[in-house]
């Protein structure tokens, strides 16, 4: 799309916007249902359009994607009544007679790009978001996702006007046209470097951003935990989508005393849910592309593989890859890794996980698996990452009851339900004063009986 089409769009909402007709809380309603009932009547176009750009099963399309997009709009339905009707807050005595509240109201126009990775879900549950909150939406899905991009926009343009919900197709140009425009509202999901970007062209109108980005997010087993349970649900996590999901565990840091019984787990978990020959496991999923393929590749060490490391360059696979005694100087510890491979590191005390953590970049995500509380608390409480699990991989981002985003390099704001509501919304702060009674106190000319009534309500 040119400069100039971009330009034309983004005008076209901001004048339909001013009309009021996104504020209606039945509008939004209307629209909300409108998007559920598509998701649920294209279900196997999405599903055949999820397997064409990454290679997912029909059930981990419906699992991981589509479900959860058609679960966080039920959710909004249910309770955007609530969230959108004014609170009333107490007021302070100076102030009487008087009604404070605060009044939820939406930014204006919002623009929402999208990743490759969830093309589906990290496109709706935002964009959902956004309507529910009032706001119009312009949004820009992944180039590198073109079957679920081009399906989405055309979802999208059958079921709303482009003056309301727009898509804009293309690439980096594309990208960089959509940010030299004036938005009320950006939500990004993507890498750490474009969401610098974002960032900066945000700052020149003071345009609020969301940056959900990524990191490594570390996967710690203490020696308390229930190792075949531990290897079970970290082999899920981290295989899922193959590895390309921001909240993967990117490495293991774990305890001295259960690696040999860890490492037999994992490698027998793998066997377990993919097969002796993952590549031909048709439910096992593929790399995006040729690009992002040879970039995970050449992370992989074979002398420290100890399961895995076969590639299909045809198919664009990984085979599920354990690398052990890998430390922090290695390759595969300098970046996210995004794929199917597992490094497993160990540590000799509660102190090195969190200074460990603490001192490199901020992770969207930590897991723990431990059964000793104090070990639980300690780490949880003093490591600083987004979200996580305890005794769990990558769930705690599949409930619209808690909010989901990262802090610091791994981003900043949140979403998913009240949050993603409250995220695309502007609370104003309201005193509506009456006029029956009006407290000379506090014009002029000051009296000392006035100050010693302002002394005594503001103490």
């Amino acid at each position: 799309m040119e400069r100039e089409a971009i330009s034309r769009l983004v005008a076209s909402q901001r004048a339909y916007f001013a009309t009021g007709q996104t504020l209606p809380v039945a509008a939004r309603l209307t629209a909300l249902k409108r998007l559920r009932n598509a998701l649920r009547d294209n279900r196997e176009k999405l599903a055949l359009a999820l397997r064409s750009d990454l290679g997912k099963s029909e059930f981990e399309g419906y699992m991981c994607e589509i479900g959860l997009a058609i679960s966080e709009i039920t959710y909004l339905i249910r309770h955007l009544r609530s969230f959108a009707r004014e609170r009333t807050v107490a007021t302070p005595l100076p102030q009487f007679p008087s009604r404070s509240y605060v009044k939820p109201s939406p930014y204006g126009v919002t623009l929402i790009m999208s990743p490759w990775n969830y093309p589906l879900l990290l496109t709706v549950e935002p964009l959902a978001d956004a309507l529910a909150a009032g706001n119009t939406a312009v949004v820009k899905p992944s180039a590198y996702s073109p079957a679920t991009s081009a399906l989405l926009a055309e979802i999208l343009e059958r079921l709303f006007p482009s003056e309301y919900v727009a898509v804009v197709s293309g690439g980096r140009e594309e990208n960089q046209y959509l940010l030299e425009e004036k938005f009320d509202y950006i939500f990004f999901t993507g890498s750490k470097s474009v969401g610098q970007l974002v960032l900066e062209k945000a700052a020149r109108y003071l345009t609020p951003v969301t940056l959900e980005l990524g990191g490594k997010s570390p996967c710690i087993v203490h020696r308390s935990a229930d190792i075949p349970v531990a290897a079970r649900r970290i082999v899920f996590g981290k295989f899922l989508n193959c590895g390309q999901t921001c909240v993967a565990p990117d490495y293991i840091l774990c305890d001295p005393a259960v690696k040999d019984q860890l490492i037999s787990c994992l490698c027998a978990e793998v066997r377990r849910q993919f097969g002796e020959k993952p590549l031909e496991n048709g439910d096992y999923g593929k790399i995006v592309s040729r690009k992002h393929f040879d970039r995970v590749c050449g992370l992989m060490d074979p002398e420290k593989t100890i399961l895995g490391g076969g590639a299909d360059e045809a198919t664009l696979r990984i085979e599920p890859t354990i690398l052990d005694n890998v430390t922090f100087d290695d390759p595969v510890m300098k970046e996210e890794i995004f794929g199917p491979i597992l490094p497993i590191l160990t540590f000799d005390s509660e102190e090195e996980i969190i200074s460990t953590v603490n001192g490199n970049d901020k992770p969207l995500a930590l897991y723990v698996f431990a059964t000793d509380r104090g070990f639980i608390s300690n780490v949880t409480s003093r490591c600083s990452y987004g979200g996580g699990c305890v005794n769990d991989v990558v769930i705690h981002l599949a409930t619209s009851n808690m909010g989901f985003g990262g802090v610091g390099e791994s981003g900043m704001g949140s979403y998913h339900g009240k949050d993603g509501f409250d995220t695309f919304t502007h609370y104003k702060s309201i005193v509506h004063k009456k006029n029956w009674l009006d407290l000379p106190m506090r014009y002029q000319p000051y009296r000392p009986f006035y100050r010693q009534l302002i002394e005594f309500f503001l103490r």
